[in-house]
């Protein structure tokens, strides 16, 4: 079963990929860079990086964005506020926050594979204010409460 999800592709970026599944079971789809030219990360620091591309989520859905494995282990370089949501409602430009968490510069390059957007069907939730919660084996442990290894 597959979602419709309508793309828009800003003015000059037609050379910059469309997002693709590289697998037949691939969760995600890769985004890439439309970076006017090259953009240098620095170790510790964040950039904000266009893709060039407007979607439109079908309301039940979210758009999340998320690292790519092979660039946080080989280059130290995450997505900073992952996952990043993107709302059925939002129709901006979807740009990625990432953040050089490894040793040495890492410089993104027009057309650079940088991220993975899954599309999921989201539940929105009743709160109902009650003076007492059910009790369950863990109780209120937190952080650590069943071991740290």
């Amino acid at each position: 079963m597959s979602v419709l999800v309508r793309v828009k592709v800003r003015d000059g970026c037609q050379d910059v990929a469309l997002p693709t599944y590289k697998s037949e079971g691939a969760s995600g789809m890769d985004l890439c860079a439309a970076v006017p030219g090259p953009v240098v990360i620095l170790p510790g620091e964040v950039a904000l990086v266009p893709t060039g591309l407007f979607i439109s989520v079908p309301p039940g859905y979210e758009a999340q964005v998320r690292p790519r494995s092979g660039l946080a282990v080989k280059e130290g370089i995450g997505v900073l506020n992952a996952p990043g949501t993107i709302d059925s409602d939002y129709r901006g430009e979807v740009c990625i926050i990432l953040i050089n968490l490894g040793k040495a510069p890492f410089t993104v390059t027009r057309g650079m594979r940088i991220a993975q957007m899954v599309i999921s069907k989201v539940e929105r939730a009743e709160l109902e204010v009650v003076p007492e919660l059910d009790d369950t084996e863990r109780g209120a442990g937190g952080f650590g409460h069943t071991g740290v290894r």
